[in-house]
């Protein structure tokens, strides 16, 4: 089997040669890039298995790099880990909603670090493959093409957003609080804040109508089958 391969995308050359030297030794393949614009060429060449991204960066930062990312089809299911400096609130919401998967603080502690990649590798290896469509006539989830329709149009969702949406729709009319949707989602060891569920919730409500997906005041979220 193949090494995977992780594109490192940071300003600073020491922190890009400390990721490379504890990936190499991990018996990951290893890409960089210094800035966004440079991170979104090696990814459409590479594709890339994961990536991790500086925030604060020259040219074009993370945060848009990722979204630009998320536009691509095929690095739209990507994982995108962020490292940053930045300790405000607004800045992993940012982060998140960008598409963003997970966050991580400087300054890096390699061993923490690797622990998160690896587990990460080790998470979607152990998760099958789901072909799976959902069809509610007017909303049809296609799990194989991670595609969304709402009265035949095609509706664009990032990641996330669409893995959420299918949760949820997967089982209509069950209620599920934050801390079940973080854990399925994001995973038990991805340290997002509660409140990144909200931020989905009310992008993926954005793109496809506020009908499908009901709040349940002070329990979470349910998803609501159209009428047939």
């Amino acid at each position: 089997m193949a090494a995977k391969r992780v594109l490192i995308v940071d300003d600073d050359e020491d922190i890009l040669e400390l990721l490379e030297y504890n990936l190499l030794n991990a018996g990951y393949q290893v890409e960089k890039a210094q800035n966004g614009l440079q991170a979104l060429e090696v990814a459409r060449h590479t594709l890339p298995d994961l990536i991790i991204m500086d925030i604060m960066m020259p040219e074009m930062d993370g945060v848009m790099a990722c979204n630009k990312i998320r536009e691509i089809p095929e690095l739209a299911d990507i994982h995108i880990i962020f490292l940053t400096a930045r300790v405000e609130e607004y800045s992993e919401i940012a982060a998140f909603e960008a598409g963003g998967d997970d966050y991580i603080m400087k300054p890096i502690k390699p061993r923490a670090l690797m622990s998160r990649v690896n587990a990460y590798f080790k998470r979607t290896a152990r998760k099958p493959r789901q072909a799976n469509v959902l069809d509610f006539g007017e909303l049809l989830i296609d799990k194989v093409s991670f595609t969304v329709k709402v009265h035949g149009k095609t509706i664009s969702l990032p990641k996330k957003e669409f893995e959420l949406l299918y949760f949820m729709a997967s089982a209509p009319g069950q209620v599920f609080n934050r801390e079940v949707l973080l854990k399925n989602i994001w995973g038990a060891d991805v340290y997002v804040l509660a409140r990144t569920v909200d931020v989905h919730i009310r992008k993926v409500r954005e793109k496809i109508g506020n009908q499908y997906i009901k709040t349940v005041m002070g329990v979470g979220y349910k998803f609501v089958a159209p009428a047939s």
